[in-house]
């Protein structure tokens, strides 16, 4: 019902074949999204492939080299930053630390010359919506980081943006406090039907928080969907890799079915039928994506796929699993096993196990891109200062000039 309402009111945002090139290196190429009214959408992708230069432009602080941003059917061209109906949580958060939570919940309205009366009350309501009501006086240094956290949320959401920009906010937490605040920044979204737009390059924190996942690389979109659907039906080799563990198998087409395809895995399997509504020729050459959890060892071996002998060359136990890496057939292979069995007994590093592959929850990817090599800093992204210098034009302050 959500979903028919947000379709129904049409996008809040569009982002319309926007490219951002520096010189002769493109930081975004040619991007097309959609974003609807409502959504928690998350731009996923490792460092340097564009997207906090993506948020960057749709927060007015880059432009365009081409393409057009539209937020409520409304070109953002020429737009100020701080006339866009956007809010911004900034990857250091920006605080001012000169200034109590209050008056840092304060700053965009007090800028806005909204009346002191009026300004008390909203303050108020915002630090309430994130837990930290009756903090007003407290100072930023006397914060805890989950706490920080929070009153740059308080800081954005108080002015009643249409879409709400987060880069990378929880990236300095601790794993508990980040899965925590994880929780409670989709529960306020929720609450709150602002749209969310967060950037992340932890594949983890955008499976479990959003809507849909814009998988980002070399600046451009290899796959837009839900979660789950760019988990289990990854659209590229990359998606595959970059989501979690995978297994990339070469095959060869024997036969094409109405909605399967018979393959030739080589050492593994002469002929496999594989579910799939991929489009290949018989003898085409396809690659096989197949997750760690579908890897099944020992005596499990026998419910899968005909395999192999394989040799286990690592183990790490990760809580309730046992993620393993092992050698067959000429080549690294990852497989997890839960550890709620309490009868289930370990291998050994050297042992030699049956391997099996079961294909239910296969994927054929187009390519197989080994290479995953990617630049190790955005262009045109922020220091911590220039974060805070940012925050001062968000609200219509000037920049600080460079010293």
């Amino acid at each position: 019902m959500a979903a028919d309402r947000q379709d129904a009111a049409g996008p809040i945002l569009e982002i319309e074949r926007v490219t951002r090139s520096f010189g002769d290196f493109r930081a975004v190429d040619d991007v097309s999204i959609s974003v609807r009214r409502g959504e928690f959408l998350t731009f996923l992708g490792p460092s340097g492939c564009g997207k906090t230069t993506l948020l960057r432009i749709i927060a007015g602080f880059e432009t365009p080299t081409a393409g057009d941003v539209r937020i409520g059917g409304r070109s953002m061209a020429g737009v100020k930053p701080y006339k866009r109906p956007v809010g911004i949580v900034f990857q250091n958060l920006a605080l001012f630390p000169h200034l109590s939570v209050g008056e840092n919940v304060a700053f965009g309205l007090a800028a806005r010359r909204v009346a002191a009366a009026d300004i008390r009350k909203q303050v108020a309501s915002a630090l309430a919506l994130v837990e930290l009501a009756g903090l007003e006086q407290r100072r930023i240094h006397e914060l805890s980081g989950g706490q920080k956290q929070r009153v740059a949320l308080a800081r954005a959401l108080v002015l009643k943006p249409e879409v709400l920009l987060l880069d990378e906010p929880l990236g300095a937490l601790d794993l508990k406090l980040r899965r925590q605040l994880q929780y409670e920044l989709k529960e306020i979204q929720r609450r709150v039907g602002t749209t969310f737009l967060f950037v992340t390059h932890d594949q983890e924190e955008a499976l479990t928080m959003s809507d849909r996942i814009a998988v980002i690389h070399g600046g451009r979109v290899e796959q837009i969907d839900e979660p789950e659907v760019v988990y289990s039906r990854p659209s590229s080799a990359f998606v595959a890799r970059f989501i979690g563990d995978t297994n990339l198998f070469e095959g060869t087409v024997r036969t094409v079915g109405a909605d399967w395809l018979e393959l030739d895995l080589g050492p593994f399997a002469s002929a496999v039928r594989v579910p799939t509504t991929t489009r290949a020729e018989a003898g085409s050459r396809v690659v096989l994506s197949v997750r760690p959890e579908h890897v099944r060892l020992g005596s499990e071996a026998a419910s899968g796929v005909a395999g192999v002998r394989a040799t286990v060359e690592g183990r790490s136990y990760v809580g309730a699993s046992t993620r393993y890496v092992l050698a067959a057939a000429g080549m690294s292979i990852v497989a997890l096993e839960s550890n709620a069995d309490a009868g289930r007994r370990g291998y050994r590093i050297g042992e030699v196990v049956p391997l099996a592959l079961t294909l239910d929850h296969a994927a054929l990817v187009p390519d197989r891109d080994a290479s995953t090599t990617v630049p190790v800093a955005s262009a045109g992204s922020a220091s911590a200062h220039g974060d805070a210098s940012t925050a001062r034009a968000w609200h219509g302050e000037q920049p600080d000039r460079p010293t």
